[in-house]
């Protein structure tokens, strides 16, 4: 309320704010909007660097290669 009475509502924002507080202001704005979709990229990429990073190294990669039990259906 204090900020309205004030003329500080950053809603509309007012001309005679700094180009650095609008520009901070329109960051923020646009992080809020799309918040959902930034962290679900994040995540992707993450899940895929750790993915990739274990998939490189040699004693993990024989456990997705090769079957515990021997030969089964799928002669690779």
């Amino acid at each position: 309320m204090i900020g309205r009475r004030a003329g500080t509502n950053r809603v509309g924002m007012r001309r005679d704010d700094s180009l650095l507080t609008r520009f901070v202001d329109s960051v923020f704005h646009f992080f809020r909007l799309a918040e959902f979709e930034i962290l679900f990229v994040l995540f992707i990429i993450i899940t895929y660097v750790i993915f990739k990073d274990l998939t490189s190294r040699p004693e993990y990669n024989r456990i997705l290669v090769e079957k515990p039990g021997g030969s089964d259906i799928w002669p690779f």
